[in-house]
């Protein structure tokens, strides 16, 4: 297998889970900025989507959806479990990543993709700069829901770190660098990430990409 990776809160997920896992699998780097090198026909012929992860397996065949690449590798290394080991864990683990995701992360990366990362996204969706404001209020609404709901869990689905807290963790640091950050006020959410931010898989998986994004204008 290899991981075809770039900068960016997406790929850096799947290089989380990995370390988490143990797995140690071939990287193949992509720049999506300078090169946009993952929207050309070599790239979209293994990937139609064109997003960047994705997973290339032994046989050919290529993964493109983060979580799914995630989900995969999680049937095909069991252990240690970061989705569930039953279908009641399991159960559990997708409500609230759907609820993590639909509530929190993909308006927070439409807010971006809306207004600092527009010249990047412009040519590649529809974009809403007019709805930035609105899109930032759920985010921060949607974070205190989550910060009651946590209170007396150190991870977001109970005692152990799982895939929905490399969801929510990297969407949240990757925000930190784009003027989205986690009010003080909500301390459950705060003492969460200072647990995963202290991580080695998010130490060794740190590359500083906002910081990137920066120095090349965005």
């Amino acid at each position: 297998m290899k991981l075809y990776n770039s900068l960016g809160p997406n790929p850096r997920k799947v290089r989380m889970f990995l370390i988490e896992k143990g797995i140690d699998i071939e990287f193949v780097e992509y720049d999506m900025l300078l090169g946009a090198e993952n929207r050309k026909e070599s790239y979209l012929s293994k990937n139609p989507g064109g997003q960047i992860p994705a997973l290339e397996l032994d046989n050919g065949t290529v993964i493109g959806e983060t979580v799914v690449i995630c989900e995969y590798l999680e049937e095909q290394f069991p252990s240690p479990t970061l989705i569930g080991s039953t279908p009641q864990e399991r159960a559990d683990h997708r409500q609230w990543q759907r609820r993590i995701e639909l509530n929190i992360t993909e308006h927070l990366y439409n807010a971006f993709r809306y207004s600092v990362g527009i010249d990047i996204f412009k040519e590649r969706m529809t974009v809403i700069p007019e709805a930035v404001e609105g899109l930032s209020n759920i985010v921060q609404t949607k974070l205190g829901w989550l910060n009651s709901q946590m209170e007396g869990k150190e991870y977001i689905t109970g005692k152990d770190m799982k895939l929905v807290d490399i969801i929510l963790y990297c969407a949240l640091d990757f925000g930190a660098g784009v003027n989205q950050t986690i009010p003080s006020a909500l301390t459950n959410i705060n003492n969460w990430f200072e647990r995963m931010h202290g991580r080695e898989s998010a130490k060794n998986t740190y590359h500083a990409d906002s910081e990137k994004m920066k120095m090349r204008g965005i």
